[in-house]
């Protein structure tokens, strides 16, 4: 018997390392208080966003709650005050999938509010997760080797890839309202313009920080000008394999974005970062059967991270002082990573980027 309850110990106790040194991810230490300094989240009703948005508002920001579901945002926007305290948060809708309401909210925006001092792009569509047994297509076992080779790649790297090609993690077909491919709409196209819009009041109120919520997958992204140019979209199909393609390639754009930002904004007071969350286990459950989310749910708590673990890293770059040289440059785990080799392409960010204004 008591050798049972010392292997049992034992074996708590090297999970309890693990998932500290690996799985939970590092905490964002910044003291920097935001009285006085104003703050959008875009999808903050809810996961990572709502955690972000709570954590401003602890600092004393104010928080602009930016969502397209006003149910949801008013209902986490009653939370975010009752836990924080701060009675200055406030939503205000976005629909990233309409260039409509994209505007409108930034003249809204600009009509209403003097200030601008974090704006944090973290909505994206999201993520739906089905079986997919036999889970490791060709393809995916491409995406790992290289993943294996990287230098840079940790373990909470790996088990974010397998989670996703496990689940089948992937963006649903569809199209924006404008008739772009709804993840390169959502999930980059619309902060796209809508970054663009706000650009003005950042730099009136610098120094400023504009971060952007990208992904590790951004490494198996790809952009095909002619298929952007003719369908507004960088994937020909709608199958399982292309809607994941889709992410990925939404998830380049992302950091693509930010290193081409960075090099327009280089020389005022606005600094911008992109980033990779880690895996939520919130994320990898919503759209699962009950029966499905019972068997997942428990190993999902132990490995991967909470809503609030999956905000350390946005938070980092949102707050954390010295990292201003650091602008344009990609971040995981609270630290600066190396992106892969088509996020470093300056002439492809900006390619990207002057092909996007043509759309718009």
């Amino acid at each position: 018997m008591s050798t049972l309850l010392y292997v049992a110990a034992g074996a708590v106790s090297l999970y309890v390392i693990v998932y500290y040194a690996v799985f939970r991810g590092v905490r964002c230490v910044s003291s920097v208080k935001l009285k006085g300094k104003t703050a959008i989240v875009t999808g903050s009703n809810t996961g990572i966003g709502k955690a972000t948005a709570l954590d401003l508002a602890k600092r004393g920001a104010r928080v602009i709650l930016a969502c397209r579901n006003k149910e949801k945002a008013e209902a986490a926007s009653f939370d975010i005050r009752r836990e924080s305290g701060n009675n200055d948060v406030v939503f205000m809708q976005l629909d990233l999938a309409s260039l409509k309401s994209v505007s409108s909210f930034a003249e809204t925006f600009l009509k209403t509010e003097p200030r601008l001092d974090i704006l944090i792009n973290n909505a994206g569509e999201d993520v739906e997760i089905r079986w997919n047994i036999p889970f490791l297509s060709l393809q995916h076992q491409l995406y790992l080797t290289s993943l294996l080779h990287c230098s840079e790649t940790t373990i909470s790297d790996l088990s974010s890839f397998l989670v996703y090609t496990l689940c089948s993690g992937v963006m649903g077909p569809g199209r924006t309202e404008d008739g772009f491919g709804l993840a390169l709409g959502v999930n980059h196209l619309g902060h796209f313009l809508l970054t663009n819009l706000l650009l003005e009041r950042l730099q009136q109120c610098g120094p400023s920080r504009v971060i952007t919520v990208a992904a590790l997958l951004h490494r198996f992204g790809k952009i095909d000008f002619p298929l952007l140019a003719s369908k507004k979209d960088l994937v020909s199909g709608q199958s399982t394999w292309h809607n994941f393609q889709a992410y990925c390639n939404s998830k380049l754009c992302n950091v693509l974005f930010t290193r081409e930002l960075a090099n327009r904004l280089e020389g005022t007071s606005v600094t911008c970062y992109s980033l990779h969350p880690g895996v939520i286990y919130t994320e990898i459950c919503r759209s699962l059967s009950f029966w499905q989310q019972l068997l997942i749910m428990p190993f999902a708590k132990l490995f991967f991270m909470d809503p609030e673990g999956g905000s350390q890293t946005t938070l980092y770059c949102a707050l954390q002082e010295g990292i201003e040289p650091l602008s344009g440059r990609y971040f995981s785990n609270c630290a600066l990573q190396q992106v892969g080799a088509k996020g470093r392409d300056d002439a492809l960010a900006k390619k990207l980027w002057e092909t996007l204004r043509c759309l718009l």
